[in-house]
């Protein structure tokens, strides 16, 4: 069953930064699609069996912190 989790990602700014979270977070396991909303600085992540932390991961590895 698909879930869903949003972060949010204050340090995204234009749209080499929606790239880079994009790209990242679509080579975790599980993941299906990722949405990101610069004008919010929200990150959403579908997939199945999602892994909060390896998400967590994924967009530090892209260089942005998420809350």
């Amino acid at each position: 069953m698909a879930e869903t989790i949003t972060y949010r990602v204050p340090g995204m700014t234009c749209d080499h930064c929606t790239r880079a979270v994009s790209s990242e977070l679509g080579a975790v396991d599980g993941v299906a699609r990722v949405e990101v909303d610069l004008g919010t600085k929200l990150v959403t992540v579908t997939g199945e069996g999602l892994d909060d932390a390896q998400l967590r991961a994924a967009i530090d590895e892209a260089g942005y912190e998420a809350s």
